[in-house]
Parts: structure tokens; sequence; C-alpha cells
């Protein structure tokens, strides 16, 4: 069977690695191509399209690249018509995917969406083109089957994906256990900054989170980077000191790339920039603060098309609650920045009290295995 894969940024990457994985089993003589990242093509996908010629953040980034993007819609359509997969399967990116699902439906390939769009926080009406367009619909948050079920569409719940790749027994790996001699850090406790992996977030929220360091000396930094990002970026905002590759004892910032997991799993503490790392970061069990920053325009449209939530982040979508404290916007300044930090490195009740709810919001994300549940209903789909 041939499977055609679109995942457009980092995060979309991740699961649909996993799911690939899982397909294989079902189907070892599976065949893949598409649009994803470097994890999707260890897989095994034939890759058309690198994700990081896709990924643009907000309203007014997308508009200001447009041509780009509208581009590589073009292109990817072509690609599909012409490999002639057995099934396309969407994996969020819903701004990119769900015109690739309507444009995939009038050519009667079938279609199969991972993990929902979040129409039930603002365009609700994407709900009658997703009904339209999509065979099969699979959600992984515990509220987003209640919702279509309102709209008279039944999905399929399999649970959160982060669960197969964020494993309980974490600490337990060897790439966790020698973190610390791995990278020449010292026996100071660390600090997390997770910027995003996108070009805008780096340069919208590394250069605050960077501005902690020196008002917590006592701690050593350590920023997570992505390979797909130029060094150059990071070195805009970092301080000269900055460890990349070669002991420095008296520095507090360095950077590693690639070992985000053992990162946050060896850190006192993390400030993370909204997204999926944010649901990771719980997962593990790092107390961490969030943190969103765009361009005032973007910030300005979302703000008004955003309706019925309270929050962004995954922790505090899914538990309904402030498990973690979310600075967004004009509430990410230095002064909010270090208050929230000290709290969840000093605040034993703040920590212990986050840490229980994290405990509640693994066991509300289901039992794991999302990525083999996902992997049978693309496989029944694929053979019709």
């Amino acid at each position: 069977m041939r499977y055609y894969i679109v995942a457009g940024e980092a995060s979309g990457d991740l699961h649909a690695s996993n799911l690939i994985k899982a397909i294989r089993e079902k189907n070892p003589e599976a065949q893949f191509r598409g649009c994803g990242g470097d994890l999707s093509h260890q897989a095994g996908v034939e890759l058309f399209m690198h994700y990081r010629e896709m990924a643009f953040m907000g309203f007014w980034e997308v508009f200001v690249n447009l041509r780009t993007v509208l581009g590589n819609i073009k292109r990817c359509k072509a690609d599909i018509l012409n490999w002639k997969p057995d099934v396309l399967v969407l994996v969020d990116y819903p701004g990119f995917n769900l015109r690739i699902a309507q444009f995939a439906k009038e050519q009667h390939l079938k279609v199969v969406y991972y993990i929902s769009p979040q129409i039930w926080a603002w365009k609700k009406g994407r709900i009658k083109q997703i009904k339209r367009d999509v065979d099969e619909m699979m959600v992984i948050l515990p509220f987003e089957k209640d919702f279509y079920a309102k709209h008279g569409m039944d999905v399929h719940y399999v649970g959160h994906p982060l669960l197969d790749a964020v494993s309980r027994d974490l600490p337990n790996r060897p790439d966790v256990r020698n973190f610390r001699t791995d990278n020449h850090l010292d026996d100071r406790e660390i600090i997390a900054l997770l910027p995003g992996s996108r070009r805008q977030e780096v340069s919208a929220i590394l250069p605050q989170m960077l501005m902690m360091a020196e008002r917590f000396p006592q701690y050593q930094f350590v920023v997570s980077t992505v390979s797909w990002l130029p060094k150059e970026l990071y070195d805009k905002y970092l301080p000269v000191e900055t460890y990349h590759g070669a002991s420095l004892q008296n520095g507090n910032v360095h950077t590693v790339c690639g070992s985000t997991y053992a990162l946050v799993a060896n850190a006192k503490a993390a400030i993370v920039a909204s997204g999926t790392a944010t649901l990771e970061t719980a997962i593990i069990g790092t107390p961490q603060v969030v943190c969103y920053a765009g361009s005032e325009i973007s910030y300005l449209i979302a703000k008004h098309l955003i309706s019925g939530i309270n929050y962004i982040s995954l922790p505090n979508l899914i538990m309904d609650a402030p498990v973690v404290t979310e600075l967004i916007q004009h509430d990410y300044n230095p002064e909010r920045l270090e208050k929230e930090l000290r709290l969840i490195t000093e605040d034993e009740i703040r920590i212990s009290t986050m840490k229980a709810q994290y405990s509640e919001l693994y066991t509300k994300l289901g039992n794991g295995s999302a990525s083999a549940k996902a992997a049978e209903v693309v496989v029944a789909a694929a053979r019709g």
C-alpha cells in the first residue's frame, strides 16, 4: 500500500514518524512519500518537501509569505497526483492540510486526518469542511470526541501520541543519565530554555529567556536548539561565553541540539514556548512557565478570533485549569518571567501542586499506544 504523509512542522514530524513505524508493523510492504522532516525521513518517508520550507507562524507571517505558501500547496497537490497513493494521511497543520484535503477529496482519494485542528477554539465553521473532505478523523484530546459528536461527526479518539514519544521511564535512559557529562555541564542545577522550532519563535522569545541567566547566576541555563535553524540565529542572542561544544566552566549559558527530552528531564525548571513542548515538559514532570510572543498584528487577530477558551498551553487546556502560568505577548516581560521562575524553583508548595496536577494530566491522556491505534485506522482506510 502507498501512503502519502503531510506533516508541516516539528511536532507533526515527530507524531508522523511514530505513526509510520506503527503502520509498518501492520503493513511491512508499505511505501511512504510526502512532506515532513528528518524524523519522518528516518522512519522511511521519501521526502518531497521538508517542513522547514513550509513552517510559518502567525497570521501576519503567513500573509507576507503567502506566495511561498500557495506555491508549496500547488507543488504538493501535483506530487500527490503523480504518486497516486492509496491513502492521504494529514498530520495536524490545518491551514495547509485542509486545503490539501479538499483537493484530495475532489480527486476521489481517501483522506485520513491525524490530530484534529483546534476548531473547538476558533474557526468552528471548519467542521463543515472536515465532514465533507475527511473520511476518517483521529483526535488526541479527551474532549474532542464529544465536540465532534455534537456536530454530527463520529471520530476516533486514539489518545495523545506524546505518551508514546515521552516514556515515564525516561530518567533511566542512558542519554538522560549521562546528559551532564556528555554536554560538559557542571554540578549546578539546570534551567531549560525551549524557545520553539521556528525562526520567528526563536527571534521573539529567546532574548527575554536569556535575560534570566543574569538574574539567576546560581543556575546554568541550557538552550534547546534545532538542527534546521542556522547556528547564527541563536548566536545573535547568546552571550559571548556560551558553550557550543567545548567545555567552559565559568559560563552559565549553554546550548544542546537534539536532546530536548534529556535536557528537560535533567532540569530543575523550564521556560517553554507555547506548543507541543509544554505537554512534553508536563509528561516528563518538570515545573515550567509557558511563554508566547509574536507580531502585534498576529496577536490581535488571534485574540479577536479565538473564543470560548481560557488558555493557550496544552496542559491547561486539557485540565481546564491554570496548571502552568502563561505569559502571553505583553505579559511576557523580564519582571513577570523572573517572578514566575522564582516560584517554580523556590516555592515548594507551587512546585508540588504543579507536579500533582501533572500526574492527573497523565492519567487523563489515556494509556498510550496512540500511534498503534491510529495505524489501525490508516491501514484500514488504505485497504478500502
